[in-house]
């Protein structure tokens, strides 16, 4: 038996070490110690205890920086630059701070402001190169896109640089990523590159820019972005994708993926959106530059946070054996797989959800530990906090779910 997180999955972007993350305090969480409220998930503890050590030492560094990534991960942008700047006056040249203060520029598309900060880094290589205003939307108001498969993942059609649509998969996993062939035709220029991982093994990702990309009468222009060599999970008839759409872009709209519908709604972010009566509301923040995170439960372990990564194919949950043990789901032993070369094996979660957005008999799969090079569960070294599993294709099938990164909330709507 074969098991798989995901066919493919690229760490790339500014997520190398990304931290802190802010919301109500959790259950549980009485240490003193703000390091480890915030590892423990009471990240509004641990923030209040951040403050308290700036008021009794205002040049204590990590307090500042620490302060900034909650900022950050909130997208508070004001306090975020306020934070992290102290911290680099604090400790100048630290790398870390750095990369923080970059991303905060970054995500407000003020890549001239990150530019000085990540020097001939490959990510400020990248964003050098940009003329104009990046991301820049233009057209619809919002858009609605059939998807033309749900599986292995959903796909539906976009154009690039005003050519032919093309078939794109969604993964919140991902960032704006084509496959190699496509790249060549578009004839892309590769500006740097960064190491990844696709299809469990290291692979190379070349960054560029794309001129534009087009959904219907909605039209992005000036895109940072990159491509593989790897190629992507092939369609129902065959075809390889020319590439995915993730979080780099859903992030820049109000993004609904209509699993129930199956449809892909962009809106841009100043577009009406009201949720329905029976959606269910939870947390969302973004760990480094595309991987969103939330509040999750496993049968009734938790809430605790959770990642939501779309792009699992053909399960809803990945966690650790750990975790699966605190939660009481039954491990299958006897039929290990392998990712990245870490055992791991089959699990059926009775009932696992997000607030009130809950799926039942979810099939998944459980690793021995964190594993390499993937964001998720078990890796609290990556995050800085600890996560207790990742939420995936299958278990969204139901719903209807909206990535509000204005108001920073997930919406489930079934």
């Amino acid at each position: 038996m074969t098991l798989s997180r995901r066919g493919f999955l690229w760490r790339a972007g500014l997520a190398t070490a990304t931290v802190p993350l802010v919301t109500s305090g959790l259950a549980n969480a009485t240490e003193a110690d703000p390091d480890r409220l915030f590892r423990a998930g009471s990240f509004d503890a641990a923030d209040r205890g951040y403050a308290k050590l700036l008021r009794r030492d205002p040049a204590n560094a990590r307090a500042a920086a620490q302060r900034g990534y909650i900022a950050l991960l909130h997208n508070r942008f004001p306090d975020a630059e306020r934070f992290l700047s102290r911290a680099l006056e604090l400790v100048p040249g630290d790398t870390d701070t750095t990369r923080k203060l970059a991303e905060c520029f970054v995500r407000q598309d003020r890549h001239d402001r990150a530019v000085p900060l990540l020097g001939s880094t490959p990510f400020g290589t990248q964003y050098a190169a940009l003329r104009g205003k990046p991301w820049e939307i233009r057209g619809a108001t919002a858009v609605r896109l059939p998807f033309i498969d749900l599986d292995p993942l959903p796909t539906v059609e976009a154009s690039l640089n005003g050519g032919e649509p093309r078939r794109f998969l969604l993964d919140t996993y991902g960032t704006l990523d084509l496959d190699q062939p496509v790249a060549d035709e578009l004839g892309l220029r590769s500006l740097a590159t960064v190491s990844g991982y696709a299809g469990n093994r290291p692979v190379t990702i070349h960054l560029g820019i794309l001129d534009s990309i087009r959904f219907g009468d909605l039209e992005i222009r000036n895109i940072p972005m990159q491509w593989t060599n790897q190629p992507k999970p092939a369609l129902p008839d065959g075809a390889i994708p020319a590439g995915v759409l993730g979080t780099t872009v859903f992030y820049r709209l109000l993004t609904t993926m209509d699993y129930a519908r199956r449809a892909l709604v962009l809106r841009r972010k100043d577009a009406p959106f009201r949720p329905g009566p029976r959606a269910a509301r939870v947390p969302l923040w973004l760990a480094g530059d595309h991987y969103p995170c939330s509040l999750g439960s496993l049968n009734d372990y938790g809430p605790k946070i959770v990642t939501l990564d779309t792009g699992g194919i053909a399960h809803g949950l990945d966690t650790t054996v750990e975790m699966a043990e605190r939660a009481g789901i039954p491990v299958d032993y006897a039929n290990p797989g392998e990712i990245n070369g870490r055992p791991v094996y089959p699990i059926t979660a009775e009932r696992i959800s997000l607030g009130r957005a809950v799926g039942h008999d979810v099939r998944g799969s459980a690793s021995t530990g964190p594993v390499e090079g993937t964001p998720g569960p078990g890796q609290s070294a990556m995050f800085g906090f600890d996560i207790i599993a990742n939420f995936t294709h299958e278990f969204f099938k139901p719903f209807a779910v909206t990535f509000d990164y204005t108001g920073m909330n997930c919406y489930l709507e079934p």
